[in-house]
C-alpha cells in the first residue's frame, strides 16, 4: 500500500471516529493540527509522512475519554497501522508520538523522542492556545460539567500526572495550570514564533474576563 493511500484511509478512519465530538477534540481539531504540523514540518525539514500520520492519529483513544487509561491510544494506533501493513520502525515512531504527546502537569517534563514528535506536539499545543484554544477549553470544561470560574478554588502546580489527570478544577484555572505555560514549552523555532501572538491574545482575554466578572465600570 503506497503512502498516499495509507494517509487517505487514515484520514477517513479518524473522521468517522472523532466527528461530532463536543469537547474540542473533534475531527476539526485533527484537521487544524495536521495542517499546522505540516507547515512546521516543512520549515523544520522533518519526515512529513510521519508528521502527518502522527498528527491525524494523536487523539485516537485519548485517555481523557477512557477513564484516564493511557494505554488505549497507543494500542488502537498500533492496531490501525498494522492493518495498513506499515513496517515496525514507522509504527514505533508514530506510536511514540501518541504515547509522549500529552501534557501531564505544570511540573512534569514531556520530551518527545523525535523531531516529528516535537512538531506534532507543537501543533497540538498551538491549537490549545489563542482564540480557538480558549473556545476549546470552555467546550471541554462544559463537557465535564466544570464550573467556568470559582475564585475560591486556586490554580495548582501539578507535579505528577495523576493529580493533573484527576483535577476537577474550574475552567479558568486551566489557563494557569497549562495554557499560559505552553508558549515556553514549544519545541521548534517555528512554533515558538507562532505561539507568541496566541499567548498575548489569551492574556488580553483573561484581563477582560476578570473586568466583567468584577462588574466592569
Amino acid at each position: 500500500m503506497d503512502k498516499q493511500t495509507i494517509l487517505d484511509k487514515t484520514r477517513d478512519y479518524i473522521k468517522v471516529e472523532l466527528s461530532g465530538d463536543g469537547s474540542g477534540h473533534d475531527w476539526w481539531h485533527i484537521v487544524r493540527v495536521t495542517k499546522t504540523a505540516m507547515q512546521i514540518g516543512i520549515k523544520e525539514g522533518a519526515d512529513l509522512f510521519i508528521v502527518e500520520l502522527g498528527a491525524m492519529l494523536h487523539d485516537l483513544g485519548d485517555f481523557k475519554f477512557h477513564d484516564g487509561d493511557i494505554t488505549v491510544g497507543p494500542k488502537m494506533v498500533t492496531e490501525w497501522l498494522q492493518k495498513m501493513h506499515l513496517d515496525s520502525d514507522t509504527i514505533k515512531k508514530v506510536v511514540d508520538i501518541v504515547k509522549e504527546i500529552s501534557y501531564k502537569g505544570s511540573e512534569v517534563e514531556t520530551p518527545m523522542s523525535t523531531l516529528e514528535g516535537e512538531i506534532v506536539q507543537d501543533a497540538d499545543r498551538l491549537d490549545a492556545i489563542g482564540a480557538i484554544g480558549i473556545a476549546r477549553t470552555f467546550a471541554y470544561g462544559g463537557s465535564k460539567n466544570r464550573e467556568m470560574h470559582n475564585p475560591d478554588i486556586k490554580p495548582e502546580n501539578h507535579d505528577n500526572f495523576e493529580d493533573y489527570k484527576n483535577s476537577k478544577a474550574p475552567t479558568i484555572n486551566h489557563f494557569y495550570e497549562k495554557l499560559l505555560l505552553l508558549k515556553d514549552r514549544m519545541n521548534t523555532g517555528t512554533a515558538k514564533k507562532m505561539a507568541s501572538k496566541r499567548h498575548e491574545y489569551m492574556k488580553d482575554y483573561l484581563d477582560q474576563f476578570y473586568n466583567e466578572w468584577e462588574g466592569e465600570r
